[in-house]
């Protein structure tokens, strides 16, 4: 059962976003939105939010839950709008359209630089830093999809369907090659895995991304989820943590 104390107990968390000044949107027909973006732990200054990228089927153990075959040749990438994003400590609402929300935890990429055909080797020397996030999902229109071989983009692109931690940069911590990555749902664990299970390496993953998009400063990348993905219901209170880099917490209602 839910516990409802501790999901209210959670405080109301909007994103913050970057002011847009009165001289930069007196050409547009209407004021543009502010830009998304996520704090950076141990500084005022945020990251601001380009695109939301996302590795599908990238722990072995998931794929063989969701009935996939573990694919290491072709990694399989879908995408957030930058929108999604969700602070630390939101009581985010249960999206409307499902009666199957997931949660599926993972490690996040922010860049700071970025370009096309990256090599391998090359790749680490774009990351700004490193967060840990939730894919959240809605499983039945996914599998719904699935069925009828349709992109996920209401599944997987919805308002709030990104939670991300404070990002910890590589000037702190250099780039991990292992650490747990968990996830505890009104203190049960969901969720357990170790980065260094992923299929794709984050080297891997930027090289293959920049083949298809031209990546850029404001990127992030959700690299996968391990296996014990299960429902959220309203009033659950979850918190996610990548070993020795970042915890998230928050609550659905």
């Amino acid at each position: 059962m839910a516990d409802d104390t501790r999901a209210d107990s959670i405080k109301a968390g909007p994103i913050k976003t970057d002011p847009i000044g009165a001289d930069q949107i007196r050409n547009y027909a209407f004021a543009p939105h502010a830009i998304p973006s996520v704090a950076i732990d141990g500084s005022d200054a945020r990251f601001p939010v380009h695109r939301i990228y996302c590795i599908g089927r990238n722990y072995a153990e998931h794929a063989r839950e969701m009935g996939s075959a573990v694919d290491r040749t072709n990694p399989i990438f879908f995408c957030k709008p930058a929108d999604a994003v969700v602070a630390d400590g939101a009581r985010i609402p249960y999206p409307p359209g499902t009666a199957d929300l997931h949660h599926e935890v993972e490690m996040v990429v922010a860049l700071h630089s970025g370009g096309s055909n990256i090599a391998a080797g090359d790749a680490l020397k774009h990351v700004f830093g490193y967060a840990v996030g939730l894919d959240l999902t809605r499983r039945d229109l996914q599998a719904k999809a699935k069925e009828k071989g349709n992109p996920w983009d209401t599944a997987k692109a919805f308002d709030r369907s990104a939670p991300v931690s404070a990002l910890r940069s590589t000037r702190k911590m250099g780039n991990p090659l292992r650490g747990k990555l968990e996830l505890e749902v009104n203190g049960q664990l969901r969720q357990q895995g170790d980065i260094s299970d992923m299929i794709f390496g984050v080297p891997q993953i930027i090289q293959a991304l920049s083949k298809l998009f031209e990546l850029t400063a404001g990127d992030l990348i959700f690299t996968g989820t391990p296996s014990g993905v299960a429902a959220l219901a309203r009033g659950d209170w979850f918190k996610a943590r990548l070993e020795g880099i970042a915890e998230l917490h928050g609550a659905i209602v």
